[in-house]
């Protein structure tokens, strides 16, 4: 077994008997397993290989559901008033983004303002309790699509434990505080790559995640990349048709966006801690935005090709799931604002590792450990003049999500160049590998 973790296309065995809680899964309809998937099947099984494990699984499970309903009813998530707020404003000029609600910035597109306008009429307590439970549903699926991603086909019990655990991250738990729309763009974004690995048409996804939210655009240049012309003319095809509604929702606010505000960072503090981009990193150690240089530019450019590069190499040797996990990553690396709750993406990496060999599982617990506790919030906040220069340790422990990112994008080129392809699939065996269809 290649214990790096990379997929490449690999053989199908036959499928058939019991999982190992006696209980079909969402993923039992695929075929069997290739030897990588089937490995991290038998991990995530032993881990609920006992009836109380199981019942364990679904009562943390159901205990954080039920926090978060009571979460929902007794909160008001600061970033959702915002988004409603977003909803009334976007029919009314430019005061979407001439007023500051709630001493913040309204600081998406005019389309994203407008898919809130239906929420803006709903009693507040509804709204919320729904946007909640639906990211949770939302997660929970993308967990499902990662392990289908990865042809894996664990039982339920074990599906359920993916999920309770992934509800323990920091990026997940804090969008959920937030009320953010990470987790729906992180499965609008799957769906359309779960697609693209059964070889079919996809697209629809990653355009209206990228026109909500910009980052996930470098999902269409990672489409390109791998000769998925059409899938990418399909998602910059919604993209577009997304900024012509939010045009006609809201003209003057939208030129206003794209002319001016789409590129402008100025509007949120890119030195506060929970900005774990490459650009905060810098911003903080070299004493504030102002004092990088625009030689900074020639950075991201670097990581954003190298990563890219990665992605393409890992989509080739048809491990869709590392091409997914990667691109995400390069995407928060390279964005000049990635707040701790957008890393909702480290959830595939985590299971990139965990279909590894010891190092890469032990690589997976202590990535765990680090996206559960989120140390840089141990770290000096603003108002303290620590949280600028080199600190040693302290600044290490500031931006532990952004090299953690790094680490994992340079494992991952690691194991794309170990095991590349000696020679390129055809376009029809690429399309049919049997283990990702359903």
């Amino acid at each position: 077994m290649n214990r790096a973790g990379a997929l490449p296309v690999a053989r199908a065995v036959t499928a058939g008997g019991a999982n190992a809680a006696g209980a079909p899964s969402p993923l039992a309809s695929q075929p069997a397993e290739p030897e990588h998937a089937e490995a991290l099947r038998r991990l995530l099984d032993r881990a609920v290989r006992t009836p109380r494990a199981r019942k364990l699984a679904y009562a943390v499970l159901l205990l954080e559901v039920a926090i978060v309903i009571g979460f929902a009813i007794a909160y008001r998530p600061f970033d959702l008033n915002i988004y409603l707020w977003g909803g009334r404003a976007v029919t009314d000029g430019l005061r979407l983004y001439l007023v500051q609600p709630h001493a913040n910035w309204f600081t998406y597109p005019p389309f994203a303002a407008a898919l809130f306008v239906p929420l803006t009429g709903l009693p507040a307590v509804i709204v919320v309790l729904a946007w909640e439970l639906a990211t949770v549903a939302a997660f929970a699926w993308a967990c499902v699509l990662a392990l289908r991603l990865a042809r894996c086909r664990p039982s339920k019990a074990a599906v359920a434990a993916v999920v309770g655990a992934g509800l323990l991250l920091e990026p997940v738990y804090h969008t959920l505080y937030l009320g953010q729309v990470n987790v729906f763009l992180l499965a609008l974004v799957l769906a359309d790559v779960w697609r693209v690995a059964r070889g079919k048409r996809a697209g629809v996804g990653i355009g209206l995640a990228a026109a909500i939210k910009l980052t996930p655009a470098i999902f269409i240049v990672l489409l390109l990349l791998t000769r998925r012309v059409k899938d990418a003319l399909i998602a910059a095809g919604t993209f577009a048709a997304c900024l012509v509604i939010g045009y006609l929702v809201d003209p003057g606010a939208s030129r206003l966006y794209w002319t001016r505000l789409f590129y402008d960072t100025s509007r949120v503090r890119v030195t506060y801690i929970s900005n774990q981009s490459l650009d905060a990193a810098a911003a903080r150690i070299l004493g504030g935005v102002a004092h990088v240089g625009s030689w900074y530019l020639a950075i991201e450019v670097i990581v954003g090709m190298l990563g890219l590069a990665v992605a393409t190499s890992l989509a080739r040797a048809d491990d869709w799931l590392g091409a997914a996990a990667v691109t995400g990553t390069t995407g928060l690396l390279i964005s000049p604002v990635s707040w701790t709750h957008h890393w909702v993406w480290i959830m595939l990496a985590l299971i990139v590792l965990l279909r590894g060999g010891t190092a890469s599982r032990v690589a997976a617990a202590c990535g765990y450990l680090l996206f559960v506790l989120a140390p840089m919030w141990w770290t000096p906040h603003p108002g303290d003049n620590a949280q600028y220069g080199f600190h040693g340790l302290v600044t290490l422990t500031a931006n532990s999500f952004m090299l953690a990112g790094v680490g994992f994008v340079a494992f991952m080129a690691g194991q794309a160049w170990r095991t590349r392809p000696t020679s390129r699939p055809s376009p029809a065996a690429a399309h049919r590998c049997p283990a990702l269809e359903l």
